[in-house]
């Protein structure tokens, strides 16, 4: 059913699906994306031999509209997103559809939805939902012969609950990809592999599961299907691990260069020690469904490790979700070319 702006509370939005009027679908074939526009039918049709269904040939993506102060709605950096569809594309061997093409469909997506984009000062925001699939007549093992891209919006409120309130996070035994797999990549199969650790860490009653490398199960990956940013005790440095199995988020690059150009602070991607956690004072998990959420503590094996606080937010860490939030909302002068505006 259609959901009606009128009787949304959007104070207390989760991150939950809710159907709207209007999507966008485009089509490949032949070679070649046809024009595509907007349909209001929820529902995707494809053949049962179709290669998302048997093999996982499927990327997607995701992004936010803001309204701002003067009611206006905008979006942050989708040619960002654009780009690592791209990349993700090239991975599974799918047609990339291009970004100014992929732009102007979110607009379209947007403009048509505007009324379920959330009030300004609520907190919450139209989350955009980008997928390219494999599609067709198909058995092997081998690309799709066509494709259909996809977007959809739906209003969330925060990924985490609580918002901006500190959260607990578990090690887990699981890995979450390869280093010379898909992790670098946001397709379906990450998530999936996921299910069973996320699962684990709630049923302990943590936010949510922490990866280590998949080579030494040492070094700090992803923490659930977020990244993860470290400031060091002397509030000087902000760190993020590095490696080849970590989705590259927009979030997390985002605040690297306001923590460098704007905080004054110094920034590295580097491996970060499950055994190294006393070097830092504060962290946080950083994601476009996640924001900038902060962790309260880390269980690992037998040992809890608690950063700032387990009940206040430090104060770097607010700091950059004020100044993030900020140049997403309209309210900070945001850097060249990352506010591309939908409507006045």
């Amino acid at each position: 059913m259609i959901a009606d702006p009128k009787t949304i509370d959007w104070q207390a939005l989760g991150f939950n699906y809710m159907q709207l009027p209007y999507r966008f679908e485009a089509h490949w074939r032949d070679g070649a994306w046809d024009k595509g526009g907007l349909t209001q039918d929820p529902n995707m049709t494809m053949n049962e031999g179709s290669p998302i269904l048997h093999y996982g040939q499927g990327a997607f993506e995701g992004l936010k509209a803001y309204r701002t102060k003067t009611g206006a709605i905008q979006l942050f950096r989708p040619d960002q997103n654009a780009q690592r569809m791209e990349h993700a594309a090239d991975r599974l061997l799918m047609p990339h559809y291009p970004v100014a093409d992929f732009i102007d469909a979110v607009k379209q997506v947007v403009i048509a939805n505007q009324d379920f984009v959330p009030p300004y000062g609520t907190g919450a925001t139209l989350y955009i939902r980008p997928i390219l699939i494999g599609v067709g007549e198909n058995i092997g093992v081998e690309p799709a012969q066509e494709y259909t891209f996809r977007i959809f919006v739906t209003p969330v409120g925060p990924y985490f609950k609580g918002g901006l309130t500190p959260t607990n996070f578990l090690v887990v035994d699981y890995d979450r990809a390869a280093h010379n797999g898909t992790g670098q990549s946001k397709v379906g199969g990450n998530y999936a592999a996921s299910l069973l650790a996320g699962k684990t860490a709630h049923e302990h009653h943590f936010s949510d599961a922490i990866y280590l490398d998949p080579r030494h199960h040492k070094y700090i990956e992803e923490v659930g299907s977020a990244n993860f940013l470290a400031f060091t005790k002397d509030g000087k440095t902000l760190k993020t691990p590095k490696s080849p199995s970590i989705l590259p988020s927009i979030t997390k690059y985002s605040s690297l260069y306001l923590a460098e150009h704007v905080l004054g602070m110094k920034t590295e991607e580097t491996h970060i020690s499950i055994d190294d956690l006393d070097e830092f004072g504060e962290a946080a998990a950083c994601g476009t469904a996640a924001v900038i959420s902060p962790i309260a503590g880390i269980q690992y094996g037998d040992h809890y490790h608690v950063f700032y606080d387990e009940k206040k937010v430090g104060p770097i860490t607010h700091k950059l979700y004020d100044l993030l939030t900020g140049i997403q909302f309209g309210d900070v002068q945001a850097p060249k070319g990352w506010i591309v505006p939908v409507t006045d």
